[in-house]
């Protein structure tokens, strides 16, 4: 049985982990309630696994009735077994509810459940476990099982005594996790003001504790009482300053970002081992795009736990949005190395896979691209899996193998359409690598007939077609895009930025851009957009603003090459051939960098 209290985003810091994995032949919603095992306040010697199960036996046999087996009860048994296993449910339910009411015996209970559940009964399954508790209440699966199912009935009140017993006989450094667990379990229920009635008195004997003001503070945050909430989280952490739950709830009460980065930069000042609270205050640099600081809190955090697979993760999706490639290739191996090793994370690696496959083809190293594809589980989710599909035909394509790529897209047979439009996208991205731009665009003209509400779609053959000239068609299907889908800052952005690379429209060209970046206003494209139509206005200090900003959040070549000129126009032709250079040994080939460099009549 496992209870955990997990840390989550900010969203939502204080999660219980309150609920087992079923097994399959068990009564559902079983709850995972900490019974603490050392009442009497002294430590029971360690157990091996033997002893351990030879021990729950002997404890079983004793609470257990004594049943004679006679002809008659074994013929019902086996009657009631047959005429389950042949498709029939409620004789044998009854059968097994019956006997077990006669003979006393939990177990048959039990197996009344099991079979209520089988057919899909809940109110039979929580007749049948209320009857197995009735009859075992020492069992701890019984009592489990019982509390899962009645805080979710129609009545609760059952589970009250049961609650409070727990409490009352935890040792106190095991009560507050019971509290947590309580309120999780409890929170599920149909009366919400029933079930919250109810927390608050059980926890009222303990109402000076920590744990007890936190319980309170979710309480009334749930409410929507945020002044209650506030002065509770306040008190939990007066009550205990070295508290990671307590400083957590507080953050999820405060409402002003500033505060919140103050409490939890205070906190692990005070308390630098702190994991949770370091892991939330890096969660909330990523939301403020804080990426270098965000990764540095992430990175302490590997230290100390160089397998968590959680922050190999998030290192890995941060390297990956600051375009620091080695990076995030060395955090997302790792990752799938760890999930390897551990056949119980029920993690799904095949993002990382995808990702690590890309970065593989954008260093050149197309088979080692095949390689991670070959890696991801089909069991994965089937939008996961096509996306796998979609991206082993584009490698095969850039091996040279347009045949076999284009028969790879041909036997995807996806039945939603917006995966068919996808299909449509990456035949003609084939087609386009492989030097065939006319048939490309046909493609993509074909494409639009037969899915014309599609904007991704639209968007997309508007990319296309600027890439051949056609101006005036990329400009009607982006501005078609914007029609269908008016929060699409994509759109925006391209024409935006298209008619300041052409130098053109101007005017017409900020305010396409600044919509978009009021839609997306941390978009590091957006801001180079921005940046790149200031230079063209001739507003180099605006234009050095938002190319530095972008920058700093993802450094890309095309925004490094934009940011050069921008300074190299300044007068500072040092930090430009500088940036020119970084651009260049991230990407050798960059056709803005190569255009940059002749239209200035430079070479590095």
């Amino acid at each position: 049985m496992k209870n955990a209290f997990a840390i989550v985003t900010l969203s939502g810091l204080l999660t219980a982990c309150a609920i087992a994995p079923q097994q399959q032949s068990a009564p559902p919603e079983k709850a995972a309630l900490a019974q603490d095992g050392a009442t009497s306040g002294q430590d029971e010697p360690e157990l091996d696994e033997e002893e351990a199960l030879a021990k729950a036996r002997a404890e079983l046999e004793a609470r257990l009735p004594k049943v004679e087996l006679t002809s008659t009860l074994l013929y019902q048994l086996m009657k009631a077994e047959f005429e389950f296993r042949a498709g029939d449910w409620q004789g044998p339910y009854l059968t097994m509810l019956s006997l077990a009411q006669q003979t006393r015996d939990p177990r048959l209970a039990r197996r009344a459940a099991e079979m209520a559940v089988a057919a899909k009964q809940a109110d039979d399954t929580l007749a049948a476990v209320r009857l197995w508790h009735d009859l075992d209440p020492e069992s701890e699966e019984a009592t489990q099982y019982f509390v899962g199912m009645v805080v979710t009935s129609d009545n609760i009140a059952d589970v009250e005594p049961i609650f409070a017993q727990r409490l009352r006989e935890a040792t106190p450094g095991r009560r507050g996790m019971l509290m947590f667990q309580m309120q999780q379990l409890l929170a599920r229920a149909k009366d919400k003001e029933a079930a919250g009635a109810m927390v608050e008195r059980l926890i009222a004997p303990y109402g000076d504790t920590m744990e007890a003001r936190v319980v309170r503070a979710q309480a009334a945050l749930a409410r929507g009482e945020r002044e209650t909430a506030l002065k509770e989280a306040r008190a939990a952490l007066v009550a205990k300053p070295d508290s990671e739950i307590a400083a957590l709830m507080l953050a999820q009460v405060l409402e002003d970002e500033t505060q919140i980065i103050a409490l939890l930069e205070q906190f692990l000042k005070n308390n630098p081992n702190a994991r949770e609270v370091r892991a939330a205050y890096a969660r909330v640099l990523v939301n403020r795009k804080e990426y270098p600081r965000a990764r540095q809190e992430f990175e302490l955090l590997l230290k100390d736990q160089p397998d968590n697979a959680a922050h190999l993760y998030a290192l890995g999706i941060l390297t990956t949005q600051m375009n620091d490639a080695p990076a995030a290739e060395r955090y997302f191996t790792r990752f799938v190395e760890v999930l390897g090793r551990n056949p119980d994370d029920e993690r799904d690696p095949s993002r990382a896979l995808l990702i690590l496959s890309q970065l593989a083809e954008e260093r050149g190293d197309l088979g080692g691209a095949l390689g991670w594809l070959d890696k991801v589980p089909e069991g994965t989710d089937p939008q996961t899996l096509f996306s796998a599909q979609l991206r082993r035909a584009h490698v095969v394509g850039k091996l040279g193998d347009l045949a076999g790529a284009r028969r790879l897209l041909g036997a995807l047979k996806p039945e939603e359409p917006a995966q068919q439009a996808q299909l449509v996208v990456a035949e003609s991205t084939l087609l386009r690598e492989a030097g065939r731009t006319g048939d490309a665009y046909a493609v993509m003209e074909a494409g639009i007939r037969r899915f014309p509400k599609n904007p991704d779609l639209r968007y997309d053959f508007a990319l296309l077609a600027e890439k051949l000239g056609k101006v005036d068609v990329m400009e009607k299907q982006l501005r078609e895009v914007m029609a269908q889908a008016p929060d699409n800052h994509h759109a925006y952005n391209a024409l935006g930025y298209s008619l300041a690379e052409r130098n053109v429209r101007l005017q017409e060209a900020y305010a396409l851009i600044a919509k978009a970046l009021e839609m997306a206003p941390g978009d590091p494209f957006i801001m180079d957009s921005m940046g790149w139509v200031h230079y063209r206005m001739g507003n180099l200090a605006e234009a050095e603003k938002f190319l530095r900003q972008a920058y700093g959040l993802r450094r890309d070549p095309e925004i490094a090459v934009h940011l050069g000129e921008v300074l190299w126009q300044k007068g500072d032709k040092v930090a430009a051939q500088q940036l020119w250079r970084e651009a260049r040994a991230k990407d050798p080939q960059n056709d803005t960098l190569r255009t940059t460099l002749a239209r200035l009549g430079l070479s590095l």
